[in-house]
Order: C-alpha cells, then sequence, then structure tokens
C-alpha cells in the first residue's frame, strides 16, 4: 500500500511531544512553519501540544526526578503560559492567530461536552484560527495523564473528524526492534493494520529523559484509535527539516492506514450506543431532505415529544409515523420545542442566542428506513 500525499487530506491533528519543546525556538519555528503552510492551502490544522509540566518545572525550581500529583499539577500551571506564548509568537511570524483549548478526560467521554467541544474548535477553524489543545493538568484529578498526550490527540482527531494524526517526538518513527539496543533495527515505514507484532514492536514506554510522558507504546494505542476511525497517522521526528510536510515521502517516519470508515464508526455509535430519548416528528419535505442527505432543520419539525438534553440521541418519526432515522440532538427538549416548525432566521429571537441552524446535524444522522415521502411543506 503507498503512502498517500496530503492533497486530499482536510484535516490535521499535529501532536508535538514534551521533549520537543525542550529543543528550543528553532524546532517550534519549524513546526509552526509546516502547519501554516498547511493552513494556507486551507486545510484545517489543530494542534495538541505537551509541555506545560516540562516548562513550569525549572519555573518552581522542580529538578528532574519524579513528581507527585500536587507538584504535576503546579508545574502545569506555571507552564502553561509559557507554552501558549511560545506557540503565539511562532504562529505570529505567518499571521496567524492561535487559541487555547484545554481538556480534560469527561470532554471526550461525555457526549454534551463532545459536542460543546466540537463546535468550539470548529468555529476556530473556521475563523482561521490554530486551536492549541493541552490536557487541563492543574485539575486532572484521577492522573495527571489522559493517559498522556498521544491518546488525548487521538481523541481530538475523532472529534474534529481529521482525515490524518501526525505524532511528532524525537522519535524517527517505528523500528522492528529498539534502536537503542539494537544498532540494526530498521524502521518499519508503512504499517497497513497495526496487530500483535506491532504493539510487540513498540516496547515500553520511554521514561529515560524524564520529560514526558508518552513512548511508542502511547503512540501506537494512539495509531490505534484513530486509524479505526479512518483516520490515517504519521509518527516522525519533530526536529527534522520540514518535520511535517516532509511525512509524504516514503522513506520519512511511520505511516499508519485507516482499518475503520469515521463515517461506519460514527454511525454505528449513534444508531447502537444509545438508547434515544425523545423523539423529532418530521413532515415530508424535511423526510426527503434526510434521504438526500441533508440536516434536519427546525421548519421541518412537527412535534417535539420526550426529555432529552443536547447531545442526546433522538428518534426522528417520518409523516406516517414509522421510524425512519436516528440522530444526534443539537437542542435540548425545551428548546427544541421553541423553535420547532420555525425557520433557521428565527431561532436567535425565539431563543435569545444564536447556535446551529439544525436540529439535528446531517453528521449526526443515520437512516433505518426507506423515507415515504409526500408533499414538501415548501
Amino acid at each position: 500500500m503507498t503512502r498517500p500525499g496530503f492533497d486530499a487530506v482536510r484535516c490535521i491533528v499535529v501532536k508535538v511531544g514534551s521533549s520537543l519543546l525542550q529543543s528550543g525556538p528553532s524546532v517550534i519555528d519549524a513546526i509552526a512553519d509546516d502547519i501554516a503552510s498547511l493552513a494556507g492551502q486551507k486545510k484545517r490544522v489543530v494542534l495538541v501540544s505537551s509541555g506545560a509540566v516540562a516548562l513550569g518545572r525549572p519555573r518552581l525550581g522542580l529538578g528532574g526526578g519524579s513528581l507527585t500529583l500536587e507538584q504535576k499539577q503546579a508545574a502545569a500551571a506555571a507552564g502553561q503560559p509559557v507554552l501558549i506564548g511560545e506557540w503565539e509568537r511562532a504562529f505570529a511570524r505567518h499571521g496567524r492567530a492561535t487559541a487555547q483549548a484545554l481538556l480534560t478526560l469527561d470532554v471526550t467521554e461525555s457526549r454534551r461536552h463532545w459536542l460543546n467541544a466540537r463546535a468550539t474548535l470548529h468555529t476556530l477553524l473556521d475563523l482561521g484560527a490554530i486551536p492549541v489543545v493541552n490536557e487541563n493538568d492543574t485539575v486532572a484529578t484521577d492522573e495527571i495523564r489522559y493517559g498522556d498526550n498521544d491518546r488525548l490527540a487521538a481523541r481530538v482527531a475523532q472529534l474534529v473528524g481529521a482525515d490524518l494524526l501526525v505524532l511528532l517526538s524525537d522519535i524517527e518513527g517505528l523500528f522492528d526492534h529498539d534502536p537503542r539496543t539494537h544498532p540494526e533495527a530498521a524502521l518499519v515505514g508503512e504499517v497497513e493494520r497495526i496487530d500483535a507484532s506491532i504493539h510487540a514492536m513498540a516496547g515500553d514506554a520511554n521514561a529515560l529523559t524524564g520529560v514526558g510522558t508518552g513512548g511508542m507504546r502511547s503512540k501506537i494505542l494512539a495509531a490505534e484509535i484513530a486509524t479505526a476511525s479512518g483516520c490515517a497517522t504519521a509518527i516522525g521526528p519533530g526536529a527534522a527539516i520540514r518535520p511535517i510536510l516532509r511525512l509524504q515521502q516514503a522513506d520519512c517516519g511511520s505511516w499508519f492506514h485507516p482499518t475503520g470508515s469515521a463515517v461506519s464508526a460514527r454511525a454505528a455509535w449513534i444508531a447502537g450506543a444509545h438508547s434515544p430519548n425523545g423523539e423529532i416528528r418530521i413532515d415530508a419535505g424535511a423526510a426527503s431532505a434526510l434521504q438526500a442527505g441533508k440536516s434536519l432543520l427546525p421548519v421541518g419539525a412537527v412535534t417535539i415529544e420526550g426529555q432529552f438534553e443536547r447531545g442526546d440521541a433522538v428518534r426522528i418519526i417520518g409523516p406516517d409515523g414509522a421510524a425512519i432515522a436516528r440522530g444526534v440532538s443539537g437542542y435540548d427538549a425545551s428548546d427544541a420545542r421553541r423553535i420547532c416548525g420555525c425557520r433557521t432566521g428565527d431561532i436567535e429571537a425565539l431563543l435569545g442566542y444564536r447556535r446551529a441552524a439544525a436540529l439535528v446535524h446531517a453528521d449526526d444522522i443515520v437512516l433505518s428506513s426507506p423515507v415515504v415521502t409526500g408533499r414538501s411543506h415548501v
């Protein structure tokens, strides 16, 4: 299987490890140069950056070695302003605004929080900004790590619907043996499927430097999450010249091909992972729109039944009374009732705030049966 270029890629998540942040401004600038180049090609790029704890340690006089949870949280609080400042400086050279987004585990595991975070990140991307994501280590309680930011990056890739996840670190890629102890180790350039043999190559997390929390094992686990959702993953050295763009070359880094489909994974989640908490009954025109792959707009809704929150699964009932789809509601039941049947331009006046135009976005709809249509409401 040949390695694709970036031409067909629409959205990229780039993760930068802590060790790279310790390498100085030139490495940060080179990464920012590549991201700015991709953004200039109308690619949507989200940056996931580790380094807050590592940058905060010297500011608080915390030397090498292990830290308590409280010390890690304090170091993260001291280091996060430095971290975002470095990226702000690097992207300002290209006239690109950055925006800090600190996430916690519940954001990607709770559907309501997931929708809120996704909306914010997509809005930032629509406005041309570069979101800089990190875990909010200062308030993390179970562990300071997400697992680690490799896993966080994979979840962010799912969150924004990325086509490509790039994991940059101080390592060249996946080797068939540990290159620190096996000089003959060979770089694995292409991985079609992550199996037991690939996991065996990854070995243990690299704890030699005391800087980062991840290693090749965490990167393989992140690649497994991403590729199963239809997102290719590339692992390569962040200190190289053109560290991101060079990964298009067959002899650079390791490339993991997708094994699943983002659409099929999402459809399975919507269709089977939730018990719908309510129903939206729609007219024939809206039913036709859904069949054509369109979003469900308030004007096509006839009645709202049940109690549900924004982000809950709902049944969508056609004009003949049959369930024709499931979807994830963009509004809670109370607000959905207030805008039921109204036109998009009236939403803000009715609710007092402006949100998405759709009751249920097309990306959040899974059709369950042929749609019975009649005369349109239009």
